[in-house]
This record gives structure tokens, C-alpha cells and sequence, in this order.
């Protein structure tokens, strides 16, 4: 399955291999690296250089939230090495399920690395928010959330206790995308009461959204009016402007123009509620072969094709993203993968609109990309 929530790249996909970092004295910026016009040795050259003078020093005003996955062990290290560049940090560690008898647990644990957590937070101020994801439910599960006030206040005390006991500063929550757009005013009411819950424990509450429009301006899985009914009580919104194109409509993975239409629609005036908004940027791209398969790639598959196949990179003013043409012995594929530049467009996006940013994820991109945040 190409398309799937915030968790993009799954544990069967490869790991981003390290390579050695080299540190430099200038930002990616003054050594001239962010452009329209770039050939695949300037990435092979750079990219594991970043501004050593400024890795825990922000350029980006907003709140920025990275995600960390445990099947990309280099979103640890990027973690820690730029950590003073996120407001938020988001291990994808958790899975909260429910047993027949209505218990509720939490799947994941295993994956909690306080030694990690220690380290990144480490005479900073960012805040460590696992995501949790509502895995296995079954409808009749989901009924039983949405019709009795007492599975509801069970469920939210026992993520909480859960968050507590790990000294976890609140939480990611990914529900919305599980019902594919159904039973709305019963996520509503959840939602709310999260807030409120979470609230009054002094924890911060992220909601991640699906974006409210898709290719071909066909309607998305949340709406305005849905946004209204709980925007003011939630801390922070992860807004999935991300896997645009398909396999059946191949191209870019976050054309600007769709990105920009996605926060206008849910907030269209500046009132305060956009700095809430962390808009989505990808650091995976994808590769679409003629064949008409698909596969999501990320840093160290990206780096092997560019010194193997030699590409030339070409900027696609209109949507704001580079991309090139890999020749294959039959066929061609053609692959998008973020750049400098493309970061760059969408970063200045976020400054205009006043909206946070947050990144899917922090181990998939390469490592001069922070110099930029």
C-alpha cells in the first residue's frame, strides 16, 4: 500500500545507512547550495555537511515537530544532533489496543529509549510527544468509544497514565485517517475530550489531520467545519500536506500551490489558529517506474542512485520541487525526492502563511537539510 497515514515508510523498507558526517563552517545557504540549478555532484559532495557553528541554532520561527521512526535508526542521532531546532520530537513508538474484554494496552513499549530521550532533551526546551496510533480496533471497538462516556474517560486516563509514567511530555495522536472520514461527529466529541483531559494534566496535545483536499481538488477526509468543532481546545495540528501523486497520477509529492490551498481551506484568515497548523514536509521521496510501480525511498536509496546512474536533476517551477529521469536497461523511472531548494520553497511557504512545520521523517532526509530549519 503506497498511500497510508503519517507512517510512510513502513518496517520492511530500508534502513538510512550512515554515513560519516563532515562539518562545515557555513550554512548550506552560504556555501550556495540552495538552487534551482544543481547537478547530482553537488548532492553526493554535500550532503552529509552541515553548518557545525549552527546545529542547535534555529533559522525557523515557527514550531517545528520531527518525526523519528525506530526502523530508521539515523532520525536518533539527527535527532540529537539538532535537537535544539525542534520544538517537538515524535517517536513512532506506540499503539494503543483494546482486548475483548475491553482492556486497553499499549503496544510499543518495548521501543522507549529513556537514555534517548535524555539526550535530546538535554539543556533544551523540546518536548518528547510519541505518536499513538489506534492500531487493530475493531468497529464494534470504535462503538464502544463513541457510545459510552465511561470507555471514553477509561481509554484518555489510560493513555495519560501511560504518558506519565514514562515522563512523556503529551502526545501525537493519529485516529482521524483510521475511519477513512466516517463517524466524524463521534471523533469530534473523542477529540475534544482528549483536550480537555490533557489539558488539565498539563500536556501538550498534537492531533495529526489528513489533508482537507486531494489531487484534482477532489474532497478530502476532513473539512473546515470539522477543524472548527475542536481548533481552539488542541495544541497543535500535524497536517499531512504530503503524497499528492499517486501510482495512477505519478509526479510531485507536495505540489506548493495544493500545499497552500490545504491550510487556507482550514483556516482561511490569519486569526491566530495557523501557528497551530504544522504543515507536512517530506523528507522521502518516490520513484515511479513506466512499469507502473511505485516505491517510496528515502536518503541512502537516493544517494546510491544518484552515483550509480549519474541523473540530471531538473526544477519544476510549478510545483516547486526537482526531480529526474533514472534509464533503466527497459524503461525509465522517474523520481522525486526532496532538494535544498524545494525545503527551502516550503519553509518560506510556512513564514507566510505563520504556520509551524512538521517532518515526516527526520532520519529519511539528508543530514544538510537542517541547516535550513
Amino acid at each position: 500500500m503506497v498511500k497510508c497515514s503519517t507512517a510512510t515508510l513502513g518496517k520492511h523498507d530500508k534502513k538510512l545507512k550512515n554515513e560519516k558526517a563532515s562539518l562545515s563552517d557555513e550554512t548550506v545557504d552560504e556555501r550556495g547550495l540552495v538552487k534551482e540549478k544543481i547537478k547530482w555532484k553537488d548532492i553526493t559532495k554535500e550532503h552529509a555537511s552541515y553548518c557545525v557553528a549552527s546545529k542547535d541554532i534555529k533559522q525557523f520561527s515557527g514550531n517545528v515537530l520531527g518525526y523519528v521512526t525506530p526502523w530508521n535508526n539515523h532520525g536518533y542521532d539527527t535527532a540529537k544532533i539538532f535537537g535544539g531546532k525542534f520544538e517537538f520530537i515524535s517517536p513512532v513508538w506506540l499503539q494503543i489496543h483494546r482486548k475483548p474484554g475491553g482492556q486497553f494496552t499499549m503496544g510499543g513499549a518495548h521501543d522507549i529509549d529513556k537514555g534517548w530521550m535524555k539526550d535530546v532533551k538535554k539543556d533544551r526546551h523540546t518536548k518528547i510527544l510519541p505518536r499513538i496510533l489506534f492500531e487493530k480496533w475493531t468497529s464494534n471497538d470504535y462503538r464502544a468509544l463513541f457510545t459510552d462516556e465511561d470507555v471514553v474517560e477509561d481509554c484518555i486516563s489510560f493513555i495519560l497514565n501511560f504518558l506519565k509514567k514514562n515522563k512523556f511530555d503529551g502526545m501525537v495522536l493519529e485516529i482521524w485517517s483510521s475511519l477513512g472520514g466516517t463517524n466524524r461527529n463521534e471523533l469530534i466529541h473523542f477529540i475534544n475530550h482528549v483536550a480537555d483531559f490533557f489539558h488539565d494534566a498539563k500536556k501538550t496535545f498534537i492531533l495529526v489531520l489528513p489533508p482537507p483536499i486531494y489531487a484534482g481538488n477532489n474532497p478530502g477526509l476532513i473539512s473546515k467545519a470539522n477543524f472548527d468543532d475542536f481548533s481552539d481546545k488542541i495544541d497543535g495540528f500535524s497536517l499531512m500536506t504530503y503524497d499528492y501523486s499517486s501510482v495512477i497520477n505519478p509526479g510531485p509529492n507536495a505540489p506548493i500551490d495544493w500545499v497552500r490551498k490545504c491550510v487556507e481551506i482550514l483556516v482561511p484568515d490569519d486569526s491566530g489558529l495557523r501557528k497551530k497548523v504544522l504543515l507536512g514536509l517530506n523528507f522521502y521521496g518516490y520513484r515511479y517506474s513506466n512499469m507502473g510501480e511505485v516505491e517510496a525511498i528515502v536518503g541512502s536509496t537516493y544517494m546510491e542512485t544518484l552515483k550509480l546512474k549519474k541523473p540530471k536533476l531538473v526544477w519544476h517551477e510549478d510545483h516547486k520541487e526537482h526531480s529526474m529521469i533514472v534509464k533503466k536497461d527497459i524503461g525509465n523511472d522517474n523520481v522525486w525526492f526532496p532538494s535544498l531548494k524545494s525545503i527551502q520553497e516550503r519553509l518560506d511557504l510556512a513564514r507566510e502563511l505563520n504556520t509551524g512545520i512538521s517532518i515526516w521523517e527526520i532520519g529519511q532526509g539528508l543530514d544538510y537539510f537542517f541547516d535550513l530549519l
